[in-house]
C-alpha cells in the first residue's frame, strides 16, 4: 500500500513543477457578500456570508470563513458549501470596522479570497417601515398623504426612503424620485393624481450612505381613493343603421363615462340640434339621461332619431357627478352625400393576444382624432386616439374565435368622416358547425344542384379557406373543393338512377367541420326524355300510318292482287275461241245457277271412261271441277298473248308444270258432238284443234291426266249406283235434288244414239281434265 507520506511528497512535486496549478485545481473563492437583518428593534447577531468558486470544484475541498472585528476579535467557521454563518458574541458591533475573507484548502494546498473590509452598518438590511397610511383630503382631489414609521431608532442606523404607487388592479409601479425622500422623514405627499381614483402605494428603506446596507422588503399595501373632481367631457359615440327603402338613417347616440370621470357619473345632458334651424337650436332645453349602472353596460344610450338622408344634426353631451357639470362633448351627424373621406389601406392583424391597426391618414390635413370601433354582434365599443397616430392595439377586452368588424373614423373637429372596416378574429379555429346540404329542385338523370346556407356568424370561429363536397355512391367517394363564398355547386356526370350520400365540410386555418350527409337519387330519364320517345314513338306509328294509307290509296291494285288475288270469272274466259265452229258463249240452264263455268269438249274416245261411272259420280266430280275451276285461276287470260308452243308440241311438259308463275299455253282438240244434249248428225266427225289464248297456270287435272283417269277408274268400282243428290247453286245459295241418274250411254258411231240427261244439268262434268296434246 501506498503510505501517506509519499502521497504528501507527490503533492509537493507537483506544487513545485507546476505552482499555478494548486490555485487553479482549488478554485479561489471570490464575489463574497455578507448581511445582518434586522431582528425586533435590533440587528441580528448572526452574520451571514457568501461566495463564489472559479475553476474545478474538488469535493475534498474544504472553506473557512474568517471575521475580525476591529482587529481585536476574530471569529471562523468552516464548510464545504459556498456559504456560511458567524454567531458574533453579545450584539451586533454598529459603527465598528469588520475584515472579512475566506480561505480554500485541500491535499493540493490553501488559498485565499480578497480580503472585504467595510463599517459594519454597510452590511445590515432593516425592515421595512411600518405603519404605511394614506389619508384624503377633500380639498385636494389631486393628491394623497403617506404616513409611515421608522423600523429601527437612528442610534443604531439612519434610514432614507422610497415610495411607489400605482391605480388599483394595475402593475404599472410609478417611482417617487429619491432625491425627494431622502431625507429622515415619516411622511409625503403624492400629487398629480387622477380624482375618483383608487392607488396602492408602498414604502421601502435603507441606510442613508451611499453605498451602505440594504433596501429593505416593500411594505405592505396601502390603499385609498381620490377625492371626486368635475368629470371630463363625456366620450361620444353614435351608431347609424341605414334604411335605404325610406331614405332614411336610424342613428342611435351612445356615451361612455369620460376617461378621467373624476366621479361617479350620475348622469348625462343631451341636446339635439338641427342644422337648418338656427332659431329654434336657441331655445332648446338639453334632456337629462340618468345612469343606470345594472344594466348600462360599457355605455349609455342617450337617444335613438330617425334622421333623413338631406338632414344634418349636432348633438351636445355633459356629464353629470356630485361635484358638478363636465364641459360640453359635441358630434355632428352630416348628411349622407356629404360624408367627408375615410382613412387610407387599413390593415388588421392579430399579433401577441392583441388586435393591431395600421392605417395612413386621408389626403385632407384636417383631422383632429381618430375613433377605432370593433362590433360583434349587438355589442360596440371604442376607443380614440390622436391625430398623429397611425398604429394602434385595440385596448378593451377580447375573446377568442369571435368575429370582429374594426372601423377606423377620421374625426373632422366633431364631423365624422367615412369609415374604413376590416373584420378580424383575435384567434381563428375550427367551425363549430358545419353547413347543411340539401337539393335545389329535384335530380337530373345526371346531374343534381346542391345548395346550402352559409354558416352562422356564431359558429364560424374564424374565416371560412373553402368548402370540400364529398358525394359517395357504394364505396366510391368524390370530392370537390369550392371557394368560401359559394352557398351552392351541381354535380355533373352522375349515373342513372343511382343513390348518392353528400356532405359538405367547412374549412378555417383553425380546423374543419363536418355538416350533415343528404341522400338523392338520381332520375332514370332525363325531364323531356320520356316525352321524347313518346314523341318520337307516336310521330313513327303517325308516319307509317300515313305511309300506309298513302300506298293503299296509291298502290290499292297491286296490294289486292298480292293479298286478295282475283278469281277468274269462267264467262271471260276465252276457251270459247278454241274453236271458231262454236259460239262464245254457252247457253247455261236457267235452274241449276251455274254461272261462269267453261265448257270443254272432250274426245269420243275419253267417252268410254265418262260413261262408265254413274250419274252420283258424275255429280260430284261436277261440283270438284267446278271448284278446281275456279281456283285455277282459268278464265284470266291476256287476249294479246301470243302464240307459244302447245303442250302437245313440246316434251318437256313437266318442266313447264314446274314453273307455275310463268305464263302457259295449251291446247285441246274438241269433238264436234262432245255437247251435251245436241243430236250427231251423219257426217264423220272430226276432231278441232284450236288453242287458247289464256296465260293462266294448268291446273292439277290439266298437268297430270294419267292421274286423273286413274281416279276415275278407281272411283267408278267402289261407288254404287243409286240414288244421288245433286247441289246447285242458285242466287248463292246452294239448293240438294233428289233425283236418279240413270247411266250415261254416248256412242259417236251410232248416230241414233241419244244420251238421256236429267232436265236441270246443263254440262257434262269433266272426269279426266285436258288432255295432253
Amino acid at each position: 500500500m501506498v503510505s501517506v507520506e509519499a502521497l504528501q511528497l507527490l503533492a509537493l512535486v507537483c506544487i513545485a513543477f507546476a505552482p499555478h496549478a494548486g490555485a487553479d485545481g482549488l478554485g479561489k473563492p471570490g464575489n463574497l457578500s455578507c448581511m445582518a437583518v434586522q431582528e425586533s428593534n435590533y440587528i441580528s447577531k448572526a452574520f451571514r456570508c457568501e461566495w463564489d468558486t472559479v475553476g474545478q470544484q474538488d469535493p475534498s475541498t474544504r472553506y473557512t470563513l474568517n471575521v475580525d472585528v476591529t482587529k481585536t476579535m476574530t471569529y471562523n467557521v468552516s464548510t464545504s458549501e459556498n456559504h456560511a454563518q458567524v454567531d458574533l458574541e453579545n450584539s451586533f458591533p454598529n459603527h465598528m470596522m469588520l475584515e472579512i475573507w475566506v480561505v480554500a484548502h485541500n491535499i493540493l494546498g490553501e488559498i485565499q479570497s480578497e480580503h472585504l473590509s467595510k463599517e459594519a452598518d454597510s452590511f445590515v438590511k432593516t425592515n421595512p417601515p411600518s405603519d404605511v397610511s394614506i389619508t384624503s383630503e377633500e380639498s385636494f382631489t389631486t393628491s394623497l398623504l403617506i404616513n409611515w414609521t421608522h423600523p429601527i431608532a437612528n442610534v443604531y442606523v439612519k434610514l432614507r426612503y422610497q415610495i411607489r404607487y400605482c391605480q388599483n388592479g394595475s402593475q404599472s409601479w410609478t417611482y417617487v424620485p429619491l432625491d425627494d425622500t431622502a431625507k429622515d422623514i415619516q411622511s409625503f405627499r403624492l400629487q398629480n393624481l387622477q380624482p375618483y381614483t383608487v392607488y396602492v402605494v408602498q414604502v421601502c428603506c435603507k441606510n442613508h450612505k451611499e453605498g451602505y446596507g440594504y433596501w429593505s422588503n416593500w411594505s405592505t399595501n396601502a390603499t385609498k381613493r381620490t377625492p371626486e373632481d368635475i368629470p371630463n367631457k363625456p366620450d361620444l359615440w353614435r351608431i347609424i343603421a341605414e334604411r335605404d327603402d325610406i331614405n332614411q338613417r336610424q342613428v342611435q347616440f351612445i356615451c361612455k363615462d369620460p376617461l378621467l370621470a373624476n366621479g361617479r357619473i350620475t348622469r348625462f345632458n343631451i341636446k339635439v340640434q338641427d342644422q337648418r334651424d338656427k332659431l329654434k337650436n336657441g331655445s332648446l332645453e338639453p334632456e337629462s339621461i340618468p345612469v343606470n349602472r345594472s344594466d348600462s353596460g360599457p355605455f349609455t344610450v342617450l337617444r335613438q332619431i330617425h334622421l333623413a338622408d338631406q338632414e344634418s344634426v349636432k348633438v351636445f353631451v355633459t356629464a353629470v357627478n356630485s361635484v358638478g357639470i363636465s364641459a360640453e362633448e359635441s358630434l355632428v351627424v352630416t348628411e349622407k352625400a356629404c360624408e367627408l373621406a375615410p382613412v387610407r389601406e387599413l390593415l388588421v392583424r392579430s399579433e401577441g393576444g392583441r388586435l393591431l391597426l395600421d392605417w395612413k391618414p386621408p389626403d385632407s390635413t384636417a383631422v383632429s382624432e381618430y375613433v377605432v370601433e370593433w362590433v360583434s354582434g349587438d355589442n360596440t365599443d371604442w376607443q380614440r386616439e390622436n391625430r398623429r397616430t397611425r398604429h394602434t392595439a385595440i385596448k378593451g377586452i377580447l375573446e377568442k374565435f369571435v368575429c370582429y368588424n374594426v372601423s377606423v373614423y377620421p374625426i373632422y373637429s366633431g364631423r365624422v368622416g367615412k369609415p374604413a372596416t376590416k373584420a378580424a378574429y383575435l384567434e381563428q379555429g375550427a367551425p363549430s358547425k358545419a353547413p347543411d346540404v340539401g337539393l335545389k329542385g329535384k335530380p337530373g338523370h345526371n346531374e343534381a344542384e346542391l345548395v346550402w346556407s352559409k354558416v352562422p356568424q356564431r359558429s364560424l370561429r374564424g374565416f371560412i379557406t373553402n368548402y370540400t363536397i364529398f358525394y359517395k355512391s357504394g364505396t366510391e367517394i368524390w370530392e370537390i373543393t369550392v371557394p368560401a363564398n359559394t352557398t351552392s355547386y351541381t354535380l355533373k356526370s352522375l349515373r342513372r338512377n343511382t343513390t348518392y350520400d353528400t356532405w359538405i365540410i367547412a374549412s378555417t386555418i383553425g380546423g374543419s367541420a363536418n355538416g350533415s350527409k343528404h341522400s338523392f337519387t338520381t332520375l332514370i330519364y332525363a325531364p323531356g326524355e320520356m316525352v321524347g320517345i313518346v314523341v318520337g314513338v307516336s310521330l313513327g306509328f303517325l308516319f307509317l300510318f300515313v305511309v300506309t294509307m298513302l300506298l293503299w290509296v296509291y298502290k290499292k291494285d297491286v296490294i289486292k292482287e298480292n293479298i286478295w288475288p282475283r278469281i277468274p270469272n269462267p264467262l271471260e274466259s276465252t276457251i270459247g275461241n278454241w274453236s271458231p265452229d262454236y259460239p262464245l258463249k254457252v247457253e247455261t240452264a236457267k235452274e241449276t245457277g251455274l254461272c261462269g263455268v267453261s265448257v270443254l269438249d272432250v274426245d269420243v274416245c275419253d267417252g268410254k271412261c265418262m260413261f262408265e261411272e254413274d250419274k252420283t259420280s258424275l255429280a260430284l266430280k261436277k261440283d270438284k271441277y267446278l271448284s278446281e275451276e275456279h281456283s285455277s285461276g282459268i278464265g284470266g287470260s291476256s287476249c294479246m298473248s301470243s302464240p307459244r308452243q302447245s303442250v302437245s308440241d313440246s316434251d318437256e311438259g313437266g318442266d313447264i308444270a314446274d314453273t307455275t308463275a310463268s305464263t302457259v299455253q295449251y291446247s285441246s282438240v274438241v269433238a264436234s258432238n262432245g255437247y251435251k244434249g245436241q243430236t250427231p248428225n251423219s257426217q264423220p266427225q272430226h276432231a278441232v284443234f284450236s288453242r287458247s289464248e289464256s296465260t293462266q297456270p294448268l291446273l292439277d287435272s290439266e298437268e297430270n291426266p294419267d292421274t286423273l283417269l286413274q281416279e276415275c277408274s278407281r272411283q267408278s268400282q267402289r261407288v254404287p249406283r243409286g240414288p244421288r243428290s245433286t247441289h246447285t247453286q242458285r242466287n248463292g245459295d246452294i239448293v240438294e235434288q233428289q233425283e236418279v241418274l240413270e247411266p250415261l250411254e254416248f256412242c259417236p258411231l251410232e248416230e241414233d244414239c241419244e244420251q238421256v240427261t236429267p232436265a236441270d244439268s246443263s254440262y257434262v262434268p269433266q272426269l279426266g281434265g285436258y288432255r295432253p296434246q
